[in-house]
């Protein structure tokens, strides 16, 4: 099985309008259609460029506000997921329930549905600027290609969700971020290397670049998108397949043979998934996880 997948280095930049939001999300996926792919993953909070438009008054839009965008985001998403027919991972877009605010993921499959991964770990920005709570379950999806799992930014810094997530099968993780300079990048992006060997997955990263001069904690981006695989033969030496230029506005693209995965997992140079010591630590195949 081998499926495309594409991720993009989202240019932030202050708009006018939602129909201006709409053609620039458009465009990446034309983009991404035109390469043949069949995944699309936007980057995290790639939607509070929508704050950027201001309110009818002239006064900024807060992280509160952005919820109000929740229905013309997911209308938009759907009619591009049907009329490209892709699989999108629509970044993650803030929505309300029952008063609270979560960073949550959003899967658009091409038939029209939607799945939802709240992101789980709160970085201290998302608790103490913006009241965001986390998510309270990991959930892993199947696709006519396979099964993935969502895991975002922070939270891929956590070993023990994507052993969980690799545990219900899930052999490819999709990585939205958003980091504001290099420590948080490097961060992100040596995290998505280990969890990459660790569990002989795919990691797909997409991130966030440009400036939100009127958003606050947005006006500052770093980052570029990769698509990283295990470090064992067949894969390329430094666990790299695709990888953007530093804060460049692009997309990157690369083939995912699964087939490849399941060899190294029974006969690589090292079987990191198989080798796992379960009498040490704890095996999530075995436990009773609420997914």
């Amino acid at each position: 099985m081998k499926l495309r997948v594409s991720a993009v280095q989202y240019h932030l930049h202050t708009i006018s309008s939602f129909e201006e939001f709409a053609r620039q999300c458009e465009h990446y996926i034309k983009t991404a259609e035109e390469f043949g792919s069949e995944f699309v993953l936007f980057p995290e909070f790639f939607t509070t460029q929508l704050l950027s438009i201001g309110s009818e008054d002239g006064t900024s839009l807060t992280i509160n506000e952005l919820p109000g965008f929740t229905e013309q985001y997911k209308s938009l998403f759907i009619r591009l997921a049907g009329d490209y027919q892709m699989h999108i991972i629509g970044g993650t877009h803030v929505i309300q329930k029952e008063g609270k605010l979560y960073n949550t993921a959003h899967l658009f499959y091409p038939d029209g549905r939607i799945e939802e991964q709240a992101k789980l770990h709160m970085t201290p920005t998302e608790t103490e600027e913006w009241n965001m709570d986390p998510g309270e379950k990991l959930r892993v999806f199947d696709t006519e290609k396979g099964r993935i799992a969502i895991i975002t930014c922070y939270d891929i810094e956590f070993p023990e969700i994507v052993r969980m997530a690799r545990a219900e099968g899930a052999d490819v993780i999709f990585c939205p971020s958003c980091t504001d300079d290099r420590h948080g990048f490097h961060r992100v992006r040596f995290t998505s290397h280990a969890r990459a060997i660790e569990n002989q997955v795919y990691v797909v990263g997409a991130g966030t670049i440009g400036s939100l001069p009127t958003v606050d904690f947005m006006r500052a981006n770093f980052g570029s998108a990769a698509i990283l695989t295990p470090n064992d033969i067949p894969f390329p030496p430094g666990g790299i397949l695709a990888e953007g230029e530093m804060n460049y506005d692009m997309i990157v693209t690369a083939d995912l043979d699964l087939e490849l995965l399941y060899r190294v997992r029974e006969r690589g140079s090292v079987t990191t998934w198989r080798d796992r010591r379960t009498d040490l630590y704890p095996d999530w195949e075995n436990k009773n996880i609420h997914f």
